[in-house]
């Protein structure tokens, strides 16, 4: 049975976005104002979750802060210095829904630390041991130059960099089930080979074309070097625990296994929860425990035995510990018997599916689909 390694640091509940209405600013329409949904609560009810549930099993390490070498391999120098001297001047909005305080920044770093710290021992003891970052904020829709999404540093990104550049790999695959498109990780590596970037997403639009320009649709597929290397495969609203099954099964063990990382890193945001404010497709507990054990598999079975877990999203403050909990026990191959209180909507299979084979049918000229 493996073990779970979970970097954490208390940094993750500093980090406060400013109160509006959810993730937009106060307009003064309404009588309440409502907590970000990025709150430092999503993250106290994981770390009480795993304590409760998988503490027997558990390694809790310390996490240094990213350097500002290993960020800026994918951020833009002056990008960093605008995000630093942001959060000095005390933080506020740095797009619509982006927000923060006096200590975003350090979280921010913290956050890309716990990403290395976790891709590093990935590779170094592999499986069956799983490293497990769970930080925040989360790093998915930042870009090389634009924070985005409730993101400032790209986490998996500055992990899969820094193995890139250390020599502990030559070829990273990141795996991101996040409801949200992975536009950031997406914009970083867009025009490289040695990343391949897989991203399970619900079938949304752009938010924001200044800060999120990216489509997300099936014509983003990299570009020069990189043509090929950008997966992306928008999945309807009620995709559902089949659905993602087989998209992982149909779709995403083919690519790895003729891509041959080196690492899998899963930027892992339960967003895609039955319940989530955020997101619409139903997948419950149960549907991330499988979405875990197939990362398990694909890692030991086409990345030497090298898988790392990097939190991302997740904004319903209970359902998120549930979905996350069942992650874990899918990587570990353990059940702690704990049943999912919210699964009651059943998944739309049958439109997923036919996504899904959209999805093959754009990206087969690069990859053997069948």
């Amino acid at each position: 049975m493996s073990e779970l390694r979970v970097y954490y640091d208390d940094a993750a509940l500093a980090h406060v976005a400013p109160d509006g209405e959810f993730d937009a600013p106060w307009t003064g329409r309404l009588a309440v104002r409502e907590p970000h949904p990025d709150r430092p609560e999503r993250i106290r009810n994981v770390v009480s979750i795993v304590r409760a549930e998988l503490d027997d099993h558990a390694t809790w390490a310390d996490v240094d802060p990213a350097t500002r070498a290993q960020i800026e391999r994918v951020h833009d120098p002056a990008y960093v210095d605008e995000v630093r001297d942001w959060a000095a001047a005390g933080g506020g909005r740095l797009t619509p829904e982006t927000g923060g305080n006096a200590e975003s920044y350090r979280a921010a770093k913290v956050s890309a630390g716990g990403a290395v710290a976790a891709a590093e021992r990935a590779v170094d003891a592999g499986l069956p041991e799983v490293p497990y970052a769970l930080v925040r904020p989360s790093g998915h829709h930042a870009q090389r130059a634009q924070s985005d999404g409730f993101c400032f540093f790209n986490n998996v990104a500055v992990a899969a960099a820094h193995l890139l550049d250390t020599g502990r790999a030559e070829r990273v695959a990141v795996l991101d089930w996040d409801v949200h498109h992975a536009n950031g990780t997406q914009d970083i590596f867009y025009e490289r080979e040695d990343v391949l970037v897989v991203s399970l997403h619900e079938d949304h639009d752009t938010w924001s074309e200044d800060t999120h320009p990216q489509t997300c649709d099936l014509t983003e597929r990299g570009a020069g070097d990189g043509d090929g290397y950008t997966v992306n495969v928008p999945l309807p609203p009620g995709t559902g625990d089949d659905g993602y099954r087989y998209a992982m099964d149909a779709l995403v063990e083919p690519i790895l296994a003729a891509y041959g990382p080196d690492a899998l890193l899963v930027s892992a945001g339960q967003d895609a929860g039955t319940m989530d404010p955020l997101g619409r497709n139903t997948v419950t507990k149960g549907g991330f425990e499988d979405l875990g054990a197939q990362a398990r598999e694909f890692a030991a079975a086409h990345a030497d035995g090298s898988l790392a877990v990097v939190q991302e999203g997740g904004y319903h403050l209970s359902h998120l510990a549930y979905a996350t909990l069942g992650v874990l026990e899918g990587v570990l191959g353990r059940e702690t018997g704990v049943e999912d209180p919210f699964a009651y909507i059943d998944g739309n299979t049958a439109a997923a599916e036919r996504a899904v084979d959209e999805a093959i049918d754009a990206h087969r000229e690069h990859w053997p689909l069948d």
